[in-house]
C-alpha cells in the first residue's frame, strides 16, 4: 500500500491507471498520472470546469497516451445493444430519418441498496488541495455549474453517444426543467431533469424517433447490482407491414461491471474507449451553454 500515486508510480509497473477521485482536483492529479505513459480511467466529469479540462487536455496530448471517462450509462449492456441497433437504422434507413431525442432523467432511489454491506467509520476526510473555480463565473453561478456537471452530466454525455455527433444547448427553461438542444445535422433534443421524484425507484429512459419508429431504453438505478437495462424497438415502415415491438433480452451485467470490461478491453487494444478525455471536454462545454442560457452569466 502506497500513501501517494508518485510513491506508487516509482516503484511499479503499471499496465493502467483507475483514479477515482474527487472531480474538483483532476487538474493537478491528472497531469501527474499521464507521465506515467499508460492509459488512464477517471469517474465522470472530466473537471469542475471547461478552463481546468483544457489544461487537462493539453497535459494529455504532451503525454501521448489515452484517458477514458467514465460514464456508466454508455456501458450498461441496455445502451450499448440500443446505439448498436440506432447506427443500423441510421445506416440503413429503414425508419427514415432520426428526429428527435428525450432523455428523462428524475431523481430516486439510486443507491437500490447498494451501499447495503457498507461499514461506515468517524475519520475524519483529509485535507486536500482543490483546482481554482471558473473565472467566467461568479461564485453563485459556479456552485450551479458544478452542481450540474455532478449530477446530470450523465445524460449531457448520453445525449451526444446517442446522437452519434455533436450537439449544443438551445434553451434552458428557469426552474431547471428542461434542457433542449441542437445537433450539428439539425436533431432537436431535450433533457428533463427531475420534473418529479421518486422514493424507492429509479425512472430513468431515453427515448430514440425515427420517423417511423423508435427506440427506447429504460436504464436501472446506478448502484443496482447484476441487473441491466431494458430496450424496446418499434417498427411501423408502412405499406401495409405489421408494426412489431421488441423487446431483447440482455445479459445479467449491470453498468459499473461492464464499464470495468470495457476499460480493460481498450487496454488490451481490443475496442476504442467508450468516451476518451477530448469528447468529455466537450460535455463540459455544453453544460457551460446551458448555464449560461439558465442563469445570463
Amino acid at each position: 500500500v502506497y500513501r501517494t500515486a508518485e510513491e506508487m508510480l516509482a516503484n511499479e509497473q503499471l499496465d493502467a491507471i483507475v483514479a477515482s477521485q474527487p472531480f474538483t482536483r483532476h487538474g493537478m492529479l491528472l497531469p501527474e498520472l499521464y507521465k506515467a505513459k499508460v492509459p488512464v480511467f477517471t469517474e465522470k466529469p472530466l473537471a469542475g470546469s471547461v478552463e481546468v479540462g483544457e489544461r487537462i487536455l493539453m497535459a494529455l496530448r504532451e503525454s501521448d497516451v489515452w484517458h477514458m471517462v467514465g460514464y456508466n450509462k454508455s456501458s450498461d449492456p441496455a445502451t450499448m445493444y440500443a446505439k448498436a441497433e440506432i447506427d443500423a437504422l441510421k445506416e440503413s434507413g429503414e425508419l427514415g430519418k432520426m428526429r428527435y431525442i428525450r432523455i428523462l432523467m428524475p431523481a430516486g432511489d439510486w443507491v437500490a441498496n447498494g451501499f447495503i454491506g457498507l461499514i461506515g467509520a468517524d475519520d475524519p476526510p483529509p485535507q486536500l488541495e482543490w483546482d481554482p473555480p471558473a473565472s467566467d463565473m461568479d461564485e453563485e453561478t459556479y456552485k450551479q455549474y458544478v452542481s450540474f456537471v455532478n449530477y446530470y452530466i450523465h445524460q449531457v454525455n448520453l445525449m451526444r453517444h446517442l446522437l452519434g455527433e455533436p450537439y449544443k444547448a438551445t434553451y434552458a427553461e428557469k426552474s431547471g426543467v428542461l434542457f433542449a438542444g441542437e445537433s450539428d445535422s439539425g436533431i432537436a433534443c431535450v433533457i428533463e431533469m427531475s420534473p418529479y421524484h421518486t422514493t424507492i425507484d429509479w425512472q430513468e429512459s431515453a427515448l430514440v424517433a425515427f420517423e417511423r419508429g423508435w427506440v427506447k431504453i429504460e436504464l436501472p438505478a446506478p448502484l443496482a447490482v447484476n441487473r441491466p437495462g431494458r430496450v424496446e424497438i418499434y417498427k411501423d415502415p408502412g405499406g401495409g407491414v405489421t408494426p412489431t415491438l421488441t423487446v431483447p433480452n440482455l445479459p445479467w451485467v449491470h453498468a459499473m461491471r461492464q464499464q470495468a470490461i470495457n476499460f480493460i478491453r481498450a487496454v488490451k487494444g481490443e475496442i476504442k474507449p467508450l468516451c476518451d478525455a477530448q469528447e468529455a471536454l466537450e460535455d463540459l462545454k455544453v453544460a457551460r451553454q446551458y448555464i449560461k442560457l439558465r442563469t445570463g452569466v
